[in-house]
């Protein structure tokens, strides 16, 4: 959006604020007049400890200021980023570092928004096309021990739903770091049904020295029709935004003055730009004894990240920055059918579901300079792994079948089984420059995983549920390494497609006064291929097996009916089960950026009056940067014809730890009539000067080309944002 552009949107929307207010009565305001505190009602219905719902209250209070964060109203989950405000968030639970989605299936109105095989990270989410005055709640399962969570889910799924109604609003939000908003959104009865709009502008440069100029617009049409039982939705999607990246940078340019400051760029250059569209529909309707879903989907996503990792490491002449880019067609649906039935006098709930999903897309990687790509000719250095093109073709389907059964008034078991199938092709364009290297990424493969589930519920006592569940559960990996892996046969276990997970749980959920739930669980999770980050291409690739276990607890107090208090901690140990060597020269067990432990704690106000608001504290945990302390063997095998030890490698001799962060965060607003409401929000409200986040790797400056040759080890850091302030001010009609 040019500067010009932003001005006429504010203009039209103060035009449109300042409206006379006989033009059309204001619409009774439809949000809900309590905290309705659905985490504290699933005693009964729960199958484990590691379940929520959140309402819209708590999601419209949750003092958020960038979409995804939303998602922290999950328990123990973190929401942070390391470069752009377009790229998609990072996410961290339960001692993994998610990167941008890998482990965390995520869905929107029955859309699946993970991307395999993607430019940048396995099960890439961005969620930046996400408005978030539309979003009505979300659940959250954690765990491989449900029938209808598949592909990136054993650690984590959330599902975000949609709301069908809207106030009539127009609203503009200004703010420091250059934050501008201008939203409006509404509904219409339309014959039977509703039709709902929103268009969303915004703008943002934030702290750095190169700004973000992030500038995106976003889109909603949507028809619904019926209700929770009988209906269906019909929801068209539009999202673009431009943006300057400034990611992550080695903490030694700073301190060496390379860049005045922990808000400076290495490469002013590279930036990202992103265009998500879609077409869904939902329908539930009862078939017969039971319910029937169907769900469809289709989207389109392009997307262009230009980054530099490791600066002139690879290439001295022309700096390694590159263009991950894509281009990917998603076509899908699922049914679900649910059907309540006695057998042998015992009531069951049995539901079989179906999924089928085909992905379409170009994607690759290539050098450039200035965001100019580089040919193989110009690249000085490069390999030719840097060089990808690849035309791939993904097709999913599962299959699953779940049965909740009632032995006695106490005692409830639900078991599932689930099978996964995946089959991939990708014809590589730069095959003959691949095979130069001795791989491809070309190839087909295929893969099926069946998968049992299960859980034992009993109520000993009144309002006290205790859980013990197992399962087993998968995530894919790039389509691309998998072939990599099998074109280079070193007599080594192959990566799969499919990764095996396999999880135990035990747990309970107790309400011991009528205001107040407590939720406990401990936790064992194993998994064939842990997901790592590559730093020299900025892409996920499968690192070998892990174990993870920990315990994570959880209390809602409704202290009033205009007030409620939440909390989480979740405590994690996370290791490797052999020792990896992590390319710094370091090796151990440790995986790098898995939080120790994580958590959170949040007051809500709703209705006081004429105030409503949010407070929240957001905590993440300290966790390694390395694998381990530096041992020789690694440090000469990562820095060959230069370190002979650890003595003189260029990297540090012990474990290299990164710290985490607490963040206070404040939303208030105050409606002054029915028709105006005013907001303010207090983002880092102290000021906490903390990394948002933290990695180890080599890289190579450019005043550092004739002294490391190979390359320097060195923490790298992209920092929490300085404390911020919005003032919102909304007209509803």
């Amino acid at each position: 959006m040019t500067q010009d552009l932003r001005w006429q949107s504010c203009l039209l929307a103060w035009l449109l604020l300042l409206a006379p207010a006989h033009a059309q009565p204001a619409k009774p305001d439809i949000e809900k007049i309590l905290v309705t505190a659905q985490r504290r009602h699933l005693l009964g219905t729960a199958s484990t400890a590691s379940e929520g719902v959140v309402d819209d209250s708590e999601l419209q209070l949750t003092p958020a200021y960038r979409p995804g964060q939303l998602l922290e109203t999950v328990p123990g989950l973190i929401v942070t980023l390391h470069s752009g405000e377009g790229k998609a968030n990072q996410y961290l639970m339960r001692g993994y570092n998610l990167d941008h989605g890998t482990d965390l299936e995520t869905y929107v109105d029955g859309m699946p928004i993970n991307q395999p095989t993607h430019a940048h990270g396995q099960g890439y989410t961005d969620l930046n096309f996400l408005i978030p005055e539309l979003e009505d709640s979300l659940t959250y399962t954690k765990g491989p021990y449900y029938g209808d969570v598949g592909d990136f889910g054993t650690v984590g799924s959330v599902r975000i739903n949609l709301r069908d109604d809207s106030a009539d609003q127009i609203s503009l939000t200004a703010g420091t770091l250059g934050f501008e908003r201008v939203l409006a959104a509404g509904a219409q009865h339309a014959g039977s049904g509703t039709v709902l709009g929103a268009i969303e502008m915004q703008h943002y440069d934030g702290p750095f020295v190169k700004p973000d100029d992030a500038r995106k617009e976003n889109g909603v049409l949507r028809y619904s029709q019926g209700n929770d039982e009988t209906g269906f939705t019909v929801t068209f999607m539009g999202y673009h935004q431009v943006w300057t990246n400034t990611t992550d940078i080695p903490l030694r340019a700073i301190t060496e003055g390379i860049v005045p400051d922990r808000f400076g760029t290495l490469d002013p250059s590279d930036g990202g730009h992103a265009v998500r569209l879609s077409l869904s529909s939902e329908a539930h309707q009862d078939a017969g004894p039971g319910t029937l879903t169907l769900s469809t989907f289709y989207i389109y996503n392009q997307l262009h990240l230009i980054n530099d990792f490791t600066h002139y490491l690879a290439d001295p002449i022309h700096g390694d920055q590159e263009d991950q880019f894509e281009n990917r067609n998603i076509l899908g649906g699922a049914t679900t059918y649910s059907l309540p039935i006695r057998i042998a006098g015992l009531q069951n709930e049995l539901t079989a579901g179906t999924l089928i999903r085909n992905d379409m897309l170009l994607v690759g990687r290539l050098p450039s300079e200035g965001q100019i790509p580089l040919t193989f000719a110009q690249a000085s250095g490069d390999p030719a792994s840097y060089f990808n093109r690849d035309h791939v073709n993904l097709l999913a389907g599962a299959l699953y079948v779940q049965a909740t059964t009632h032995w006695t008034p106490s005692i409830r078991t639900v078991l599932a089984l689930r099978d996964d199938t995946q089959h991939g092709t990708d014809f590589d364009e730069y095959a003959q420059l691949h095979q130069t290297a001795g791989y491809t990424n070309g190839g087909t493969r295929s893969q099926s995983l069946l998968q049992p589930k299960g859980s034992l519920i009993t109520d000993p006592v009144h309002d006290l549920e205790l859980y013990a569940s197992a399962g087993e559960g998968f995530h894919s990996a790039d389509l691309r390494g998998v072939n990599q892996d099998v074109s280079v046969d070193l007599g080594l276990p192959h990566t799969p497609l499919l990764a095996r997970q396999i999880g135990e749980e035990v747990g309970l959920r107790s309400t011991p006064f009528p205001n107040v739930t407590f939720t406990l669980a401990l936790y064992n999770l194993w998994q064939q291929s842990e997901t790592i980050i590559d730093p020299d291409i900025g892409q996920d690739v499968a690192g070998p097996p892990s174990r993870r276990y920990g315990l994570e607890a959880n209390v809602t107090w409704q202290i009033a009916k205009y007030l409620e208090f939440y909390a989480s901690f979740s405590a994690n140990h996370t290791r490797f089960t052999q020792n990896f060597d992590d390319g710094t020269g370091h090796l151990g067990e440790y995986i790098t950026d898995a939080p120790a432990d994580t958590g959170s704690a949040a007051l809500y106000l709703i209705n006081l009056g004429p105030w409503r608001g949010g407070l929240d504290f957001r905590y993440l945990g300290n966790y390694p940067l390395s694998s381990g302390p530096c041992v020789n063997a690694a440090a000469v095998h990562d820095f060959p014809g230069i370190a002979t030890s650890c003595a003189n490698a260029p990297t540090a001799l012990g474990q290299v730890n990164g710290h985490g962060f607490g963040q206070f965060n404040l939303d208030a607003q105050y409606r002054i009539s029915p028709a105006w409401t005013f907001g303010l929000g207090i983002y880092n409200l102290l000021n906490t000067r903390a990394a948002a986040a933290e990695f180890w790797y080599v890289d190579r400056l450019e005043s550092e080309i004739a002294t490391y040759p190979d390359g320097r080890a060195g923490i790298h850091e992209h920092p929490l944002e300085p404390l911020m302030a919005r003032f919102t001010v909304t007209r509803r009609f």
